[in-house]
């Protein structure tokens, strides 16, 4: 006698949902995503080494380009002096310092990611 359809069984298949950790099992990346202790330690030691690098950056700016009113105020009337220092000699450190903070922030980025990455 056939069955009734109603009374029929379904079978879903698919991947887990849960899986166990074993005890040796560590995995860093985890530990971000779920926002433990540890997880906020690992972003903030990345967050902290990008506001190192700015840091670096602004007091070397500061150095470079805050005394100079104080040197054009010194100079009497150098009108193409001012245009001169601003053009040549202050513009090409500015490139070299915006490339190191850019390099530096990959290279933060990538060592993190290196620390955080299943091995």
């Amino acid at each position: 006698m056939p069955q009734d359809p109603t009374e029929r069984r379904v079978v879903v298949t698919g991947a887990p949902r849960r899986t166990r950790r074993t005890s040796g099992y560590y995995r860093p990346r985890t530990e971000i995503d779920e926002q433990t202790t540890l997880g906020h330690t690992y972003v903030r030691s990345l967050m902290r080494s990008q506001l190192r690098a700015a840091l670096v950056v602004f007091a070397v700016l500061g150095l470079l380009v805050g005394p100079l009113p104080l040197v054009f105020a010194a100079i009497p009337d150098g009108a193409g002096l001012e245009w001169a220092v601003l053009g040549f000699c202050v513009y090409p450190p500015l490139v070299l310092l915006a490339r190191w903070y850019v390099r530096r922030a990959e290279r933060n980025e990538r060592d993190f990611v290196r620390l955080v990455e299943d091995r």
